[in-house]
């Protein structure tokens, strides 16, 4: 069985199980394989990452140990506080008049509740979360 990643012309995307490359090929070009949301039959494989088998002489995964992840990111916190302008709870706003080139460019953080960064994200203005560390982490 092989499971494509399919995308129909509204935008939806969903997944289809297939005995084949050619059976799904046959499916679609005979109409047949349709959007569950908006039943159209406009549809096309999406982008898929390769499942890859491993094997006993692949190398397991190495988790890098606690320590050292909060060094980066206490580096990062430190870098960006050094660096960047705060703009405290004006973030959503100041990052706004950037993106929409109302303002110079310039690195900026500050504080955002949730659904504001999900309405950055959502209207394509760059934003990524900054480590939270105690004090006893940053000294």
């Amino acid at each position: 069985m092989i499971r494509y990643a399919l995308i129909c012309d509204q935008g939806h995307e969903f997944d289809g199980w297939f005995s084949s490359s050619s059976a799904y090929d046959e499916q679609a070009a005979g109409g047949d394989v349709v959007c569950p949301e908006c039943a159209s039959a406009n549809v096309r494989k999406g982008l898929m990452a390769p499942s890859v088998a491993g094997t006993k002489k692949s190398k397991p995964c190495v988790v890098p140990d606690a320590t050292k992840m909060i060094e980066m990111m206490t580096a990062l916190r430190v870098h960006v506080e050094q660096n960047f302008d705060n703009v405290g709870s004006e973030f959503a706003e100041v990052a706004r008049r950037i993106h929409y080139e109302e303002e110079s460019p310039r690195g900026i953080y500050g504080e955002v509740t949730a659904d504001e960064a999900r309405d950055l994200i959502e209207e394509g203005v760059e934003v990524a979360p900054l480590p939270v560390l105690s004090d006893k982490q940053v000294n």
